[in-house]
């Protein structure tokens, strides 16, 4: 067979090591279908030649901004940039906050040219504040273009996109932590044992979760990454999340019931995913990655948008270099009777991203209070989300974190009605630990996402439609006991329907029950007929208001 055409940038021994050229050399399908099964299968990773082709191709045809740098900029421009200095001593933008260039197998010529480009790409581009995935794309691309220039114009299409709908790259530190708190929502729900190991060693699980993408672009050792980027190019941001949750289930499952090899579990997981080869063949993690049934791609792009809103209201604005967001409760101002600091902290772990930034506001105590329904209302209206905790006269300790104000019951005049959304879950403390989520995020097959039939209708915001994150309306659920997640009247308070109650209170807050329910397809969360010893309700403050 031919040897592949490598450009003058690959090191070619190092390059057939890792890739071996045995592939077929045209593609011939057009449908998008079509090439996202191709590209799952890894129909061209074994063409140097057929992978260049398929890379210009889809990244000819991203839809870009009408003003978008092409090769002939680059040409302009390098001189001036780079001047005499020598392309290896050439400093790096700081967007890329000291990410190190990934070798891939390029040689000294080839990491030069990817420190020029780079350098390019911040004259052509001076609102990306922060960018630290942009020296791993650059240096793959390098693999598949004719010269630096090709490489650059890529890179910058890539950078340009303006589908709404269609998110690449984080180019500010608002997006990266936003997509952090996104990714670390996601681990909350489709990867639980995972989570509970981090809860577990790391004092804030965020520090880990922030640094997901660096495990897929520069970690992830360079098969890995062109086979995850073949189907990115084709499928979007999506797959990026997928295979960093893929990533985390054989971590856990390689790890679990190891003593960590360092105290530092980031730099654990670093380790693990350089190191992919032994564990994963790229087949297999591609698998677990598909095999994964996300949230669909709009659902995700709301989540991201609530936690961009969490951030902008921290202050952290576009422009933002890296700032320190950090997640956990202040032991030395928490005071409960029902929950310990480390238990109040292990439900802090469950709680979405955007309202684990906050502190335990207590709302409501039953001692302080008294054992009235209506000072309970009383007491939370106005605050959301908002977390119940109960303990029983048998020192069972149970509760729901609750999405929606109670306040919202009153819309119904008077009549006992259901509301909240599928963030919403329940959960018992004592004896043992469980947590019970809404059915549709473990069983999604009861379920499809509403389709956007309207013609006038904006398809491509979902901000307009898809309000709040995980509402019911969205999903075209068999019945309505898929949904019924919280119920407050004059006579008793209600968590979770179909079927039974997770939750039941009277309005004397002195006795309740427990059973399954269709909603969060639970077990009892205590005895399933109970006498109340202590109720609490809890908000969430901003740190910066207290």
């Amino acid at each position: 067979m031919d040897s592949p055409g490598y450009n003058c940038f690959v090191d070619r021994d190092k390059m057939d090591a890792v890739i071996q050229d045995l592939g077929p050399k045209e593609l011939s399908c057009t449908e998008l279908q079509e090439l996202k099964q191709l590209a799952r299968q890894g129909y061209w990773a074994q063409s140097h030649a057929l992978r260049g082709k398929v890379y210009q191709r889809l990244i000819r045809d991203i839809p870009c901004r009408t003003v978008t740098p092409d090769a002939s900029v680059y040409s302009d421009i390098v001189g001036k940039i780079v001047g005499k200095h020598s392309s290896s001593s050439l400093p790096l933008p700081e967007f890329v906050d000291n990410t190190q260039v990934p070798i891939y197998c390029l040689n000294a010529r080839g990491e030069g040219a990817v420190r020029k480009i780079l350098l390019c790409i911040a004259n052509q581009f001076p609102d990306i504040s922060f960018c630290p995935a942009l020296p791993a794309v650059v240096a793959l691309l390098l693999h598949y273009s004719i010269d630096e220039a090709e490489c650059f114009e890529k890179a910058c299409r890539i950078l340009a996109c303006n589908d709404p709908s269609k998110k690449l790259i984080d180019q500010s530190f608002l997006a990266f932590e936003s997509s952090c708190m996104t990714f670390g929502d996601l681990v909350n729900k489709y990867c639980q044992a995972a989570h509970k190991l981090m809860v577990a060693v790391s004092e804030d699980v965020l520090q880990v979760y922030s640094d997901w993408q660096r495990w897929l672009f520069g970690e992830l050792p360079l098969n890995y990454f062109a086979r995850v980027f073949d189907v990115f190019l084709v499928e979007g941001y999506k797959v990026l999340y997928r295979v960093a949750l893929a990533i985390l289930k054989f971590f856990h499952k390689v790890r679990a019931g190891q003593p960590l090899e360092s105290d530092n579990v980031k730099q654990d997981i670093r380790m693990f995913v350089k190191d992919i080869s032994k564990t994963v063949s790229p087949e297999k993690l591609l698998e677990k990655a598909f095999a994964i049934r996300l949230f669909s791609r709009k659902e995700i792009q709301l989540l991201q948008m609530a936690n961009e809103k969490a951030l902008k209201q921290k202050g952290i604005t576009v422009k933002q270099k890296r700032q320190f967001v950090h997640l956990a409760v202040h032991a030395e101002n928490f005071r409960s009777e029902i929950v310990s600091v480390k238990e109040m902290r292990d439900i802090w772990s469950w709680v979405p991203e955007r309202f684990a930034l906050c502190q335990p506001l207590l709302l409501f105590s039953s001692l302080q209070h008294g054992y009235s329904l209506s000072r309970f209302y009383f007491q939370c209206e106005g605050h959301e989300p908002t977390l119940l905790l109960i303990k029983t006269t048998q020192k069972e300790v149970c509760g729901a974190y609750l999405s929606t104000d109670w306040s919202e019951r009153n819309k119904y005049g008077g009549k006992l009605s259901f509301f909240g959304t599928g963030e919403c879950f329940v959960f018992r403390l004592q004896p043992e630990v469980q947590r019970y989520e809404w059915v549709v995020i473990k069983h999604p097959e009861l379920t499809k996402p509403v389709p956007c039939t309207s013609s006038h209708s904006s398809c491509s915001d979902p901000a307009d439609r898809l309000s709040p994150f995980l509402a019911a309306r969205h999903f075209n659920l068999p019945s309505k006991t898929e949904s019924m997640f919280m119920a407050g009247g004059t006579d008793c308070l209600i968590i979770g329907g179909g079927g039974g109650q997770a939750l039941y209170i009277d309005g004397d807050l002195n006795r309740g029950r427990t059973g399954h329910c269709d909603t969060f397809n639970n077990q009892p969360l205590c005895s399933e007929n109970f006498l109340i010893a202590a109720v609490e309700a809890w908000g969430f403050q901003d740190p910066d208001t207290q």
